[in-house]
């Protein structure tokens, strides 16, 4: 039986950044039944692994090698597409990469190609969509966020600037389509803590190993939720996990509060004990020419969860908001109608 919030409208051309690991290649493992799916990636290994999945699967795959902070690299990549499949139907801009430290141990080249890889991409990937979208009038964007795109939190400045820069721009973008009255929607899907390969890729500069901060969700949980918005896109955000929703509920209410809270505890919620064993990915791929294809999955199984409620909650809303405003329009008629019974 497949899983709740894979369902989507199959032969579309869906093209993936990020896609030869962690959340990347998790998405285009969802999308791969019956899709032509483009893969951007730097790493050989695991795109040819992705690429495989996607065939295996049963849908036709693109492997295209590109750094996604070049602009021009982006739009070539887009074209290669076009040129191999004839459109493009789905955009998913999910690459990052990050650096573990404290803000003043970051060095403004690393700062900078931090906010290259992990918004300048997504700029440059959705410029080249709309490119190719835009003459049609029809097509979904989706912008792969964070909590950390509402909430900063301590040792990841680089990273948190970089997600709470997409959310800006997202949301300057939604309105300007909203004012055209496009056929071009775009969605953001904002993730928790997952358990992808990226935490011993990261550059990290703490005294223990990096991990994300407990509870920790399978990547599969996130692609889920990345096609479900592909097909559902007039929505403007997505939130997945109930410790992303606490968390941009608990900021939205009682940020200073949480500033403390989160100085407190979260320098040690985010590393363990060791060290990491590969090589950073900030300036070329884990997965390079001498690499190993790392998969979707992190070191982090064993406490790891591939169901979310709260998502099955924020997909259906809708009929639940009806649910319970009947159920409470019953319950005051019942109270109201009491004393008459008396």
């Amino acid at each position: 039986m497949r899983k709740a919030g894979t369902s989507h409208e199959r032969g579309r051309v869906v093209v993936v950044t990020g896609a030869s690991g962690g959340v990347g290649r998790a998405t285009v493992r969802a999308f791969a039944r019956g899709d032509k799916v483009a893969l951007l990636a730097r790493g050989r290994a695991g795109l040819a692994a992705a690429a495989d999945e996607v065939e295996r699967a049963g849908g036709e795959a693109l492997v295209v090698g590109v750094d996604v902070s070049d602009a021009k690299a982006v739009d070539d990549a887009a074209q290669q597409v076009v040129d191999a499949f004839g459109r493009i139907d789905v955009w998913v801009n999910n690459a990052f990469t990050g650096v573990f430290a404290p803000f003043t141990e970051v060095a403004p080249d690393e700062f900078r190609r931090v906010t290259e890889v992990t918004y300048l991409s997504y700029v440059f990937g959705t410029r080249a969509a709309l490119r190719h979208m835009v003459p049609r009038d029809r097509g979904t964007i989706v912008q792969v966020g964070s909590a950390l795109a509402y909430r900063g939190i301590p040792l990841q400045s680089a990273y948190c600037g970089a997600k709470h820069a997409i959310q800006g721009f997202n949301e300057s973008l939604r309105c300007e389509l909203l004012h055209a009255r496009s056929g071009v929607r775009t969605t953001m899907v904002q993730l928790p803590g997952l358990n992808t390969p990226q935490f011993d890729w990261v550059l990290n500069r703490m005294p223990g190993r990096a991990r994300p901060v407990a509870p920790v969700y399978q990547p599969e949980v996130a692609a889920r939720a990345i096609v479900h918005a592909s097909s559902h896109a007039r929505r403007r955000e997505y939130w997945v996990g109930g410790s992303t929703a606490a968390t941009l509920l608990a900021n939205a209410v009682l940020p200073g509060l949480l500033d403390r809270y989160l100085a407190r505890t979260n320098v040690d919620a985010q590393q363990e004990e060791g060290r990491p064993e590969g090589p950073a990915n900030l300036w070329s791929p884990a997965d390079g020419p001498h690499g190993r294809d790392h998969g979707a999955h992190g070191r982090f199984d064993d406490e790891s969860t591939d169901d979310s409620p709260q998502q099955w909650l924020s997909r259906n809303r809708g009929w639940m908001g009806a649910a319970l405003t009947a159920g409470a329009a019953a319950l005051a008629a019942r109270k109201l109608a009491a004393p008459a019974r008396r």
